[in-house]
């Protein structure tokens, strides 16, 4: 898509700041987004940025798609973590058959969801009227903003009949099709409504089944978005909401910091040289971490315009990504450390902020045994990369 469209989103993110910091208690005590939030950030198109406009979707580069993350994040990190889950399960829409695309995108601000583990199996199966399908069943965790959406798609291993391994792909659900589970009751990204779901033998017609090997036969395999690395593509908003959070902590302690007399002083936190220190070690953190995801995320990018991306261009992007969350995470202890008592209530900001990033630390796409398998290719050139 053109700049004009990438600037206006990100305009768009920054005007969404007010309105989901003055509704964060409400959507952590939800534990989901608000019903009318999620259908509004939708038909801002926040669900669809990642996709080509073929498919239904904006085509954003996923430098910007990580952009308006981070900034979305910067008023609420379960906002962003949900529509940034909605635009990456829709890559899977390549793979699907023109009319269930179609049906999916009868509403063009379709609200989706989709978790990437094949935790599931489908097995054909005819349907009462012989129609072709599968047998679906098995469990999804960290089913991020499900409980908002209209489809809901896992991974599942695929069994034809016509072959001894079972092939790769996606189940695409109604919410009535699943078992959703009341589940999520964490300390941080309360609101993204991360809850796990089942599916107890449900069958689905062939064409909600999408094949992951169909997207290299189909016009979109020599799109850019699907020569990026995959698992570099699915964390980096994970990197980019961090740092999100990072940098409104920053903000939060300087703005507080004017104004609070810390308890036996006659200055106010803001003049405190120790203060002018940890501000500007954090500020630089984050700007070193910011610069060095975005330089990676522009390389591999540069890279898809022509062609896959090599095992250094993969290793470079998941470690820049770890390396923004761990960076980040530092940053938001460090800020909550510097303003004392005022950090400790819910009310906060920056206790929040805290309580997501220790969160999102925790997901497995930006866990430190990244950071492990990436150092493990420098010595092991036998090493499983798979994983990058």
């Amino acid at each position: 898509m053109s700049g004009v469209t990438s600037d206006k989103m990100l305009a768009l993110a920054a005007e969404w700041g007010p309105t989901l910091r003055e509704r964060s208690a409400e959507i952590d005590s939800l534990r989901q987004l608000p019903q009318d939030l999620a259908d509004a950030l939708a038909a801002d198109g926040f669900y669809r940025t990642l996709v080509p406009p073929a498919l239904g979707g904006m085509g954003l580069s996923p430098a910007v798609v990580a952009n308006i993350s981070e900034v979305l994040a910067m008023g609420n990190a379960s906002a962003a973590w949900c529509t940034f889950i909605g635009s990456t399960s829709q890559i899977m829409f390549a793979a699907l058959e023109a009319t269930q695309l179609a049906e999916i995108l009868e509403n063009p601000d379709v609200i989706t969801a989709g978790v990437f583990a094949h935790s599931g199996t489908a097995t054909a199966a005819a349907g009462p009227d012989g129609a072709d399908g599968y047998r679906v069943q098995g469990r999804w965790a960290w089913a991020s903003g499900s409980h908002n959406s209209e489809w809901i798609s896992g991974g599942v291993q695929i069994d034809s009949g016509d072959g001894p391994q079972p092939a790769l792909g996606r189940a695409f659900f109604r919410p009535d099709d699943i078992e959703l589970h009341d589940d999520w009751y964490t300390s941080g990204l309360r609101g993204s409504g991360s809850s796990t779901f089942e599916a107890h033998d449900v069958w689905l017609p062939a064409t909600r089944i999408a094949h992951e090997r169909t997207i290299l036969k189909s016009p979109y395999a020599a799109e850019p978005l699907y020569r990026m690395p995959l698992f570099g593509l699915l964390a980096l908003p994970i990197g980019a909401i961090a740092l999100g959070m990072a940098r409104a902590c920053v903000d939060e302690v300087i703005d507080v910091a004017k104004s609070k007399v810390p308890q036996g002083s006659r200055r106010t936190l803001g003049q405190r040289p120790s203060l002018h220190s940890a501000v500007a070690v954090a500020d630089t953190e984050v700007r070193a971490a910011r610069n060095l995801l975005y330089s990676s995320i522009d390389a591999a990018w540069a890279r898809a315009q022509h062609g896959l991306s090599d095992l250094e261009l993969r290793r470079d992007l998941r470690t820049a990504t770890t390396h923004a969350m761990q960076t980040s995470l530092g940053v938001a202890q460090s800020m909550n450390a510097a303003v004392g008592g005022t950090a400790v209530f819910e009310a906060s900001p920056l206790q929040r902020h805290l309580r997501d990033a220790q969160t999102a630390s925790a997901h497995f796409m930006v866990a430190m045994p990244v950071m492990e398998l990436a150092g493990r290719t420098y010595f092991d050139p036998e090493a499983d990369t798979s994983g990058l």
